[in-house]
Parts: C-alpha cells; structure tokens; sequence
C-alpha cells in the first residue's frame, strides 16, 4: 500500500511539474507579445511625432537640439532620417531583421550624404546613452559604418564598390 502512495505521489508531483512549466510558457508568450504590441505602439507614436515636425517648422523647432544652426530644410531631412534609422531598428528589435541584415540596411542609408550629416550632427545626443546599452552598442557600429562609408566615398570616384564598406557584424 506504500508503494501505491509513493506513486501516486510521484505521478501527481510529474504532473503538476509539467502544468506548471505549460503555464510559465504561456505566461512568458504572453509577456513577449504584451512587450512587442508596446514596442509597435511606441514606435507609431515616435512616427507620427516627427512627421508632425517635419511638416510643420513651430513643432520641428522644439528637436532643434543640434550644437549649431541648421537650416529649417536641412533639419527636416534630419528628421526624416532619424525616421528613416529608428524604423530599421524597430525591424532589428521585433526580430525582422538580424544584426546582419541590419547593418546592411544601414550601410544603404549611409551612402546619403545627408543623412551622413546627420548622423554627425547627432552624436552628442548618443554620448549620453549608457555604454552597456544596446543602443550605445547600435551607435558606435554605426560610428564605424559612416566613418568607413566616408573614407570609401572620398577615394571612390565611381562609388561602384559601397557595397563593401565595413565589417559585418557577427550574428
């Protein structure tokens, strides 16, 4: 009879070991998608923001946080391109692009002179980031790219070969 008790105990024991790893799974799907929906929503609402700005010069002023003046045309495109690297990285941070894949997209938009100017015209709003950061991490890659892009496009007249430029990152 002893042994009967030790089993079913042992069988119970099983079975609420695997009821309570099911309902851990179910949790932690449900705390990434809870954390993906806000990561969307976040990312909307940064969206709509700075099209406000660049549609309207009051509101574009109040982002004006560069070290010197830039042209209300020029900081719009700024604008534009800051929608343009926040929007590869919402795709790098909900998995739809790997570190990889987006370093070349990034690579493509570094080609721009402009947004290459940008991206100069913003690094001290970088330098505030922790350095343990992902975006800090982001940044810095980025640093190299747009310091590799512009030594190519100096050398390279034709431009034939800016698909080159950089270092990859490993996966």
């Amino acid at each position: 009879m002893a042994t009967q008790g030790f089993a079913m105990w042992k069988f119970g024991s099983a079975a609420w070991s695997r009821i309570s790893s099911a309902t851990h799974a179910i949790t932690q799907r449900g705390l990434r998608y809870r954390k993906r929906a806000a990561l969307a929503e976040q990312h909307r609402l940064h969206f709509d923001l700075l099209c406000k700005a660049m549609v309207d010069p009051a509101l574009a002023a109040v982002l004006d946080t560069y070290e010197s003046d830039v042209p209300a045309d020029r900081q719009r495109q700024y604008l534009f391109a800051n929608a343009l690297y926040v929007n590869a990285l919402y795709f790098h941070r909900i998995g739809a692009l790997s570190l990889a894949e987006l370093y070349g997209h990034l690579r493509v938009m570094c080609r721009n002179q402009i947004f290459r100017e940008y991206w100069a015209a913003t690094r001290h709003h970088r330098d505030s980031l922790p350095a343990s950061s992902e975006e800090a991490a982001l940044g810095e890659m980025m640093d190299a790219l747009v310091a590799d892009m512009n030594t190519a496009l100096d050398v390279e007249d034709d431009n034939e070969e800016w698909w080159v430029v950089g270092q990859a990152p490993d996966e």
